[in-house]
């Protein structure tokens, strides 16, 4: 099967570097094939036998922390889950890049998206916040940007359950994920 690993909180304002070609290397040491990185975000695609979401997930957890010594936290998404947060996108998401910036907030289980949505805070006006079944979808307005509450997202305790990609991001994992 074919998965997508969203790492939190590597490559950001200096802290927890990691190359590409060393979070390639220790994916392939864990046995994952057909293993490719997309910018320096911390994405991977790669092939597993496995089809225990949780069980992968654990053990690239444990293995990025060893390796790289950081809290290694990872959301696994697979192909066909991935295909479902493009597909199931409020319509219009993603369609208007001059005027908004749009995000899709990935959800760590057991966190369900409905149940996150209350959680994230949003400007009137400015944010618009949508829950899909593997995602939150986040929109705002570019002219506004200094209004948005997504930066207040940090302060909140769920922020640990949540990993950001913007739409592009998203879309090119899709197409890696899907050849």
């Amino acid at each position: 099967m074919v998965y997508v690993a969203l790492l939190r909180g590597i490559n950001v304002g200096g802290n927890n570097i990691v190359k590409m070609t060393a979070l390639r290397d220790a994916f392939e040491a864990l046995g994952f094939t057909a293993v490719a990185t997309y910018i320096q975000s911390g994405n991977v695609v790669f092939t597993a036998r496995s089809g225990d979401k949780a069980a992968l997930t654990k053990k690239i957890e444990s293995a990025l922390a060893k390796t790289f010594a950081y809290d290694s936290k990872v959301v696994i998404v697979s192909a066909k889950e991935l295909a479902a947060v493009v597909d199931e996108a409020p319509r219009g998401f993603g369609k208007d890049p001059a005027r908004y910036r749009y995000d899709v907030l990935f959800v760590k289980p057991p966190l369900d998206p409905r149940a996150a949505l209350s959680e994230v805070p949003t400007a009137p006006g400015v944010d618009e916040v949508h829950a899909g079944t593997h995602a939150l979808y986040f929109r705002r307005v570019i002219a506004e940007a200094t209004k948005s509450r997504l930066s207040k997202l940090v302060q909140k305790p769920i922020y640990k359950s949540l990993t950001i990609r913007n739409w592009n991001t998203t879309m090119k994992l899709l197409e890696m994920a899907n050849p």
